[in-house]
């Protein structure tokens, strides 16, 4: 549910603009959002930020317009469909009418609410290009030449007025938070000017010059900076143009730089959302009439609220998978399974553990979610278990060894240009190499050792103590189980099956077993006469961009076959 007005004294201000809850002395504001199940209200007070996530085609900027009509003048949206044209050549106005202009569209310290949604939008507020660059630097101008003039008379020889603290002008502040976001570009303005330079560096181009993304971080701090105070800042897609290193950053600083309004950000970037301290809402659905569909990112799911906001904001069923978000893994599973939101997930444990509380989470989501996991060396027991978790289990020992097994290694080659007799010594020097290195007794001991202590561990996790009610049952129980447990038995059986694939050249039995990064390292080699980072980066493309049909469909022939129900 939304999150509730503040428990006290509370009074509803309201006029034909604009709805403000007074909370004892605080400041916040009310609005509501039509849903099929009635009106749901929304409270955000400033020094607060409100998310509000979707995917494209589901009535974001909508919402965006709505909630600006529903807040009138005390909100300021920022549209996604935004011109950059920075010009600090433009005319100088006054600052009453350049923030006017922001406000409404219409440079007049006489404009009103009525004016902004022909001037401003032009009566077409969802699709509008909103072109208010010039009004923000006017603004900046004008606010600039107006503290100026007012620390100038309060400091001349003679002067009676009052002396105050000095006072930065917005462009100063601008400045400082420019250098901070962006310390390989410096800054200069005058009172009618913005130039731009490398650090240490006489050489200085015009602000109009700068970069798209240059261009948005300036326009954005403005933004927030020339805003009232008090105010509610709409942004459609905060994340435009920025890159992903300092989205963060810029809107932790223009967060920190106005605590006295509060911020609603409307975006399709789930890693955005989920890193941004906020209240969250999912956009589950939109129709025209207009209605919402918005379900709250509750707080205990038994997932981190990263994990919980990319769940709850996909419209595609759950894919968990073992590996990174930087990982060759996520290239192989994004390919292979493009009906599914693949989402990584570091050791096995941890992928039994998402398909297992996602599922019992059945209120988070609409849709399923499935999982899959390395070999690892389970038996047919283990796999009937895992698969009735929901969960499938790759044929080999990692994803990397299914470009070593030998159709695919062909695929590769041959994609390469290797035909006849050449190919057959490309994939014959292929096997021989990665038979040839775990050809000694110490690298085999190295194999079952890992081996092993995966082994142990998920024995060990399994371990179930809850019967106990004594200590001295636990220590009974923790004895009997652990004293079943035969370390060399299990390094043994595996050394026997390893060695068993070796003798008869069975390379794919050996890569459902054997684990060893280096083994990319020979694929490069003898596939495609490079190194191994170039390899997997053109592997990586491939397989994003679908260029070689054939290696990815040999790839998918190994992967497990999942179907989104």
């Amino acid at each position: 549910m939304p999150k509730q007005a503040p428990r006290g004294k509370v009074r509803l201000v309201e006029s034909a603009i604009h709805k403000q809850l007074v909370v004892g002395e605080k400041l916040t504001f009310k609005f509501a959002i039509p849903c099929p199940e009635g009106s749901k209200d929304f409270v955000i007070e400033p020094g607060s930020a409100m998310i509000f996530v979707g995917a494209n085609g589901g009535g974001k900027t909508r919402l965006a317009v709505h909630i600006e009509k529903s807040l009138g003048l005390n909100a300021q949206r920022i549209s996604a469909h935004r011109a950059l044209n920075l010009n600090p050549d433009v005319a100088k106005i006054s600052e009453k009418k350049a923030l006017m202009g922001l406000r409404t569209g219409h440079a007049d310290e006489r404009a009103q609410i009525a004016h902004r949604e022909g001037h401003r939008w032009g009566n077409q507020e969802a699709v509008r290009l909103l072109n208010d660059f010039d009004f923000l630097i006017q603004a900046l101008f004008a606010e600039q030449s107006n503290t100026s003039l007012k620390a100038y008379n309060q400091n001349k020889p003679g002067s009676p007025e009052t002396k105050e603290a000095f006072q930065l002008t917005k462009l100063d502040q601008l400045k400082d938070i420019w250098s901070r976001l962006l310390p390989h570009r410096v800054l200069y303005i005058s009172g009618d000017d913005i130039l731009v330079s490398l650090p240490n560096s006489e050489s200085r181009y015009k602000a109009s010059d700068m970069s798209d993304g240059e261009r948005a971080i300036f326009y954005m701090i403005g933004q927030a900076l020339v805003a009232e105070a008090g105010q509610v800042l709409i942004v459609d897609e905060p994340e435009l143009h920025v890159h992903r290193s300092i989205m963060s950053k810029l809107w932790d600083e223009l967060e920190a730089a106005r605590p006295d309004c509060a911020f609603v950000f409307i975006t399709h970037d789930l890693e955005f959302a989920a890193a941004r301290a906020a209240q969250k809402y999912v956009i589950r659905d939109y129709d025209p009439s207009p209605n919402w569909i918005v379900d709250e990112v509750p707080e205990d799911t038994g997932f981190d609220e990263d994990l919980a906001t990319l769940i709850l904001g996909s419209r595609r069923p759950i894919l968990f998978v073992e590996g990174d978000r930087s990982s060759l893994d996520l290239a192989f599973y994004r390919c292979c399974y493009p009906e599914w939101t693949v989402v990584p997930r570091s050791s096995c444990t941890e992928v039994i553990h998402a398909v297992v509380t996602m599922r019992a989470n059945a209120h988070l989501t609409r849709i399923n979610c499935s999982g899959i996991v390395d070999a690892d060396h389970y038996g047919d027991d283990d796999k009937k278990y895992l698969g009735d978790l929901g969960i499938e289990t790759l044929p080999v020992s990692e994803i990397e060894n299914v470009v070593l097994l030998p159709d695919v290694s062909q695929a590769i080659a041959e994609a390469e240009g290797f035909r006849g007799e050449e190919l057959e010594q490309r994939l014959a020097a292929l096997a021989e190499s990665i038979f040839q290195s775990i050809d000694s007794d110490e690298k085999i001991e190295e194999v079952a050792v890992r081996h092993t202590k995966r082994r142990i561990d998920r024995i060990l996790k399994k371990l179930d103590l809850s019967a106990a009610r004594t200590t001295d049952q636990i220590e009974e129980e923790y004895k009997q189980r652990t004293g079943e447990l035969d370390v060399r038995l299990l390094a043994r059986q595996f050394k026997d099956e390893l060695g068993q694939a070796l003798r008869e050249r069975n390379l794919s039995r050996l890569l459902a077993l054997y684990d060893n990064k280096g083994l990319m390292a020979l694929a490069a080699s003898n596939l495609k006469s490079c190194r191994q980072k170039n390899f997997e980066s053109w592997l990586t493309r491939t397989l994003r961009n679908r260029t070689a049909p054939g290696v990815v469909d040999a790839i998918v022939r190994h992967l497990p076959k999942i179907k989104p129900s």
